[in-house]
Order: structure tokens, then sequence, then C-alpha cells
């Protein structure tokens, strides 16, 4: 199947992130074998979920070393979005082509898949290996369990192309997600009795603003980045829920933070100063008002940030191959880090433009995916 057909078939699976996405890696899986080629799956522990990863040998049938072709196969909701047709169903209109994933980031898969037999073809000294997970766009919760058995089995890729939207651009740097649930438990009480209460909203309210002078001290203060557009680190609150009624001290208030970190940026260290402030400062006065006053935070999804080295041979080889030495760093979050954090040098190179994903009528143009085809091709040539 050409490019196009394969991205007809991937966007065609509602693989969004609440979903199984079984159907589509063993749709894949199926066709590999097909080809001769073997693909091991990386369940989640309820097994609805499953990451792929195949190895296409070199000539001389070895599969260590070589290059990672890496993509995400869970896509955002849709929920709300006004769409001019059927998210699920890929539509070409002057040389776009239409549909949920078609930019984040079933583009580069498809153009990966297409070229198997090629690869298969040549007389490729170093293999080739595909890794296609599951559960990237909610905190990249699936390819750590890949990435385990990669270890375990022992297969030391030599570096590896995270083909998220960049334009066929080469990125070299982005930086770590970090999310936390916060519960704060206080006591209710009628609102005429408000010293017999505890008020869980107004205890959280005060840890949300020191998370937002944590905030304002890294936009203040740095560390730096001017490659970024947003040259710092940020922390911000984007959920909150709590109390019961207009008359009622608040027993539970619910809220979740972020932040995304420079790398080099340690992010247990940002994290303990929001934890050294419950601990020190807020519950002493909560437990002053009700004993059994208590703050839980959990870690949510979590990314590391990726700083490749300009050193690294794949660094060197997609530049070349792309013909592109700007140095370019995001804000968004990749997978990148996690192989690069198992020591497999990473960049981010692929098809599509981040403005177009997870938006309604999202969309890959026809000349991006030409494009990848042909940094995939000469990919291949070069091993």
């Amino acid at each position: 199947m050409n490019a196009r057909t394969w991205l007809e078939t991937l966007v065609g699976f509602d693989t969004t992130s609440r979903n199984s996405n079984l159907a589509l890696i063993e749709t894949v899986r199926d066709w590999l074998k097909g080809q001769g080629v073997d693909a091991w799956l990386a369940h989640n522990p309820e097994r609805t979920k499953a990451n792929l990863f195949a190895t296409l040998p070199a000539a001389d049938g070895n599969q260590q070393g070589g290059i990672v072709l890496s993509g995400h196969t869970d896509v955002v909701p849709v929920d709300g979005q006004d769409w001019a047709t059927d998210p699920f169903k890929l539509v070409e209109k002057d040389g776009l082509l239409f549909g949920r994933g078609s930019c984040d980031m079933k583009g580069f898969i498809a153009g990966s898949l297409a070229l198997v037999p090629e690869f298969l073809a040549m007389p490729r000294k170093k293999p080739i290996h595909l890794a296609f997970s599951y559960d990237e766009e909610v905190g990249c919760a699936g390819a750590p369990y890949m990435l385990a058995d990669l270890l375990e089995r022992g297969i030391r890729p030599e570096g590896c192309v995270v083909g998220e939207p960049t334009g066929m651009q080469v990125v070299v740097a982005h930086k770590g997600i970090n999310l936390f649930r916060c519960k704060v438990h206080g006591k209710a009480a009628h609102s005429s009795l408000t010293p017999r209460g505890c008020n869980a909203i107004e205890y959280a309210a005060r840890l949300i603003c020191r998370i937002r002078d944590l905030a304002d001290s890294f936009k203040a203060k740095g560390p730096y980045d001017q490659f970024y557009d947003v040259p710092f680190s940020t922390m911000t609150t984007n959920q909150i829920r709590g109390g019961i009624a207009v008359n009622t001290i608040p027993e539970l208030c619910e809220f979740t933070y972020e932040f995304r970190n420079l790398p080099g940026m340690q992010p247990d260290e940002i994290q303990a100063e929001v934890e050294k402030y419950v601990r020190e400062e807020l519950l002493p006065r909560m437990q002053a008002e009700f004993e059994g006053a208590r703050i839980d935070i959990e870690t949510g999804a979590a990314a590391p940030a990726l700083e490749a080295s300009e050193e690294a041979a794949i660094t060197q080889l997609v530049r070349a191959l792309t013909e592109d030495r700007t140095t370019r760093k995001v804000a968004y979050g990749t997978e990148a880090g996690l192989f690069q954090g198992i020591g497999i040098p990473t960049v981010v190179c692929g098809p599509g433009h981040i403005e177009q994903a997870h938006k309604p009528n999202e969309f890959v143009a026809l000349d991006q995916m030409a494009s990848c085809e042909t940094f995939l091709r000469r990919l291949g040539q070069s091993l």
C-alpha cells in the first residue's frame, strides 16, 4: 500500500486515547507478517491497548543497531469540535488530507509503513525498527512498557526519529511535561458557623497562588533558553472543582496543575518546592482548624525533556538528509525524551505542522507526505 492508502486506513480507526488501539495495531502486525516481518506487542496491564515494535533486519540478518522510526497511534478527541467532514474518514481537498490524526501523527506512521517493502529490498548494513505506541496524548503512558521490553530483549538501536509534525524540519529539544492532581480535604460546616469547618477551597487557593508564585519566579529569574518561543519553564493550574452549595463550607477541592521544564531543570526539584510549602506552611494551618485535614498530590502524566546532542550521529544524519541546520526547540512534548532516557540518541522530524494538530479539520498536506517519503527513503539508503 502507498502512504495515502495507509493514512486512509489508519485514520479510519478511532484511536482516541480513551479507546482501544488494538484493531489498528493488529492490522499493522498482520500486514507486517505478510511482508515477512515479525512484530511483538507490549500491552497495557489491562491488555486493552498495545505498542508495536518490529525490526526490519539488515541484509545479513543483523537486528542490532540501526535506527528507530517512532510514532504514536492514539489521537485527541473530536468532542465538541466543528468538523466539515467525518473526522475518521480521510478526505482530500486542494492538496490537503483531512482527518483526525492525519497530522498528529498517523501521517508519519503511514509513510513509514509504505516504505517497508523498499526498506526490505535495500542492501542495508543496519536494521530499521518500527515503534508505534499508545496513549502518548495522555502523557506518554504507553511507550515506557515498550521501552522496558526493548531493554529486556537486549535490542540496542543507535538512533531514533520521532515523527511528530515539524514540517519535516529538525527539532533537537523540547520541554518536559509534568502533570499533578491535588485533592485538598477539609471539613464541612454550615457557612454561618465558619470556625467549625475547614475550607478546602480557600486552602487550595493558597496552594494555587504558591504555584503561580513559582511560575512568576521562572519568568522573572530564568533559567532561559531563547531558542524556545516561551524561553523559560512554565507552571499553571488548569482545572479546579470544589464545593456542594453556596451555604456550605467545602470539604473537598480538587485541581490539576502542570509544569513544563526546560532541559537541565530537574522536575523533582520543582515539585519538591510545592510539597515543601504544603508540608511546612499549609498543612499546619489547616490542621490547627481540623486535625484530620490533609492534602493528597498524585503524579499524573509525565514526559521527560529532550536535548539532543549536535554531535550525535542521528542528529547529523537527519540534518544532512533534510538539509536543515537551524537550531529548533519546541514547547510541546513528545516521546523522544523517553528514548533518549534509555540511551538512544533521538531527534524529532515529521510531516505536517503542529498548528494543525488537535483542531477541527486537522490535515496534512500532500507535499508534506511526499517530503516525508523522500526523507525516509534517503534514510534507508544511508544505512
